[in-house]
């Protein structure tokens, strides 16, 4: 690798990041993209946030976007959604509208930072009149499982649908496992005992329901949604336990699909955002996952819409705090990120440049083609072995745009559980 060559490109070419106004460079790459990835380098960094916020912002008033989706569950991003939305008996406040997203990682997106951008999609939506043309916000991953059938059978329920049947009969199927996708996974992957064909039976009658009767109603799209969530969710439990990489995806695959189907509801000319970590937005096959058979969503929507109708953007830091835990289901943290570590991306950004900046690449640049290692955290982390958290990426075939931050700072969870501050 020819560090300084990177560097020398990166001092040319890169973009000076002091105010929300200097994003003009981006909306105007971004252009007429009808989908725009926006990542993040861990899903604890406040900066991550809020920069995505106030582009997301620009994008939807400047340009039209129809909504926001994000690597979180359908069911609490749907409380949001109808939060932001004004709908009758949706929560009054954007705080209680987040108390939805109750299963770890809670800080992901009940955050000081998210409560910002809903006031602001409620209010922006409180304004444009039509009811069509309100901002929604959406989940598009896939682990909501139970919450997602419990969903399903009190929308039923209410309406008195006569697909009820089909959702308690799916549902008293994976009620022996006590709510434990472990112990499902085993059971299905290797005993033979699963649901799949309860699941797929729902998610095909209440896909006839809304062909039927309810094309236009976002409740009958949540009922759909939630069931494409209890099939995929079964695929991947299954998966898991086996090992490999059919769980990966299994989950990425997903989250383009329910993307689709979100986009399709929306309608002709219908633009999204999506808000995910830099592992799922920048295209796979810039990075070692290639290799490994692993796809995700940069690839998938690049290969199905086409490269000019998605903008992909990574983000990533030198050094600061992020919102982590040590282990799955742990207690969180306000842990230090280290300076990143010598030739990797984020170290030749800061070589470059010591300041916040954004870098658009182009893709004929061979200085940015080069395989450099790019720092991904999640959420569970150990900064003291950090070494082989840093991806081996061509960054100009993965995004179409960088977004560096010199030294960032911890999200500000709404649930005060930090243990070092």
């Amino acid at each position: 690798m020819n560090a300084e060559a990177i560097v020398e490109q990166i001092r040319k070419r890169a973009v000076r990041l002091d105010s929300s106004d200097d994003l003009d460079v981006m909306v105007r790459a971004i252009g007429d993209a009808d989908l725009v990835l926006l990542g993040e380098a861990s899903h604890g960094t406040s900066e991550f946030y809020m920069l995505r916020a106030e582009l997301s912002k620009r994008l939807i008033r400047e340009k039209g976007f129809s909504f926001i989706a994000v690597e979180g569950d359908w069911p609490s991003c749907y409380a949001l959604n109808r939060y932001i939305k004004g709908y009758d008996g949706a929560a009054e406040t954007p705080r209680d509208a987040l108390r939805d997203f109750n299963r770890w990682p809670t800080w992901m997106w009940a955050n000081r930072e998210v409560t910002d951008l809903a006031e602001w999609l409620q209010e922006y939506n409180g304004q444009t009149g039509e009811e069509g043309r309100k901002v929604g916000f959406y989940g598009l991953d896939v682990y909501s499982l139970w919450e997602s059938m419990d969903e399903i059978v009190r929308h039923l329920e209410k309406t008195g649908a006569r697909e009820l049947e089909a959702a308690k009969e799916a549902f008293a199927c994976f009620d022996p496992y006590s709510r434990d996708p472990q112990t499902y996974g085993v059971s299905a992957a290797f005993l033979s005992e699963g649901c799949e064909e309860e699941v797929l039976q729902l998610l095909r009658e209440l896909q006839a329901k809304r062909k039927r009767d309810d094309r236009d109603s976002e409740a009958a799209l949540s009922d759909e949604l939630n069931a494409l969530v209890a099939v995929n969710a079964e695929r991947y439990y299954r998966s898991m336990v086996r090992g490999g990489n059919d769980s990966w995806n299994v989950r990425d695959r997903h989250m383009v699909e329910a993307l689709h189907r979100i986009t399709t509801f929306h309608g002709t000319g219908a633009k999204a955002i999506v808000w995910e970590h830099n592992t799922h937005i920048g295209d796979a096959r810039a990075t070692d996952m290639a290799a490994e058979d692993m796809v995700n969503v940069g690839q998938l929507v690049r290969e199905q819409y086409g490269m000019d109708r998605v903008y992909a953007v990574g983000f990533g830091t030198n050094r600061g705090t992020v919102i982590a835990a040590r282990e799955w289901g742990g207690a969180i943290e306000r842990m230090t990120v280290p300076i990143a570590r010598t030739d990797s991306w984020e170290d030749l950004m800061h070589r470059a440049n010591e300041y916040d900046q954004m870098l658009l690449f182009d893709r004929d640049n061979e200085a940015f083609d080069q395989v450099v290692g790019h720092r991904a955290i999640g959420v569970v982390y150990h900064p003291e072995r950090e070494r082989g958290n840093y991806v081996p990426s061509r960054m100009a075939r993965r995004y179409d745009a960088f977004v560096y931050v010199e030294e960032s700072n911890a999200v500000d969870p709404l649930v005060q559980e930090i243990l070092h501050v």
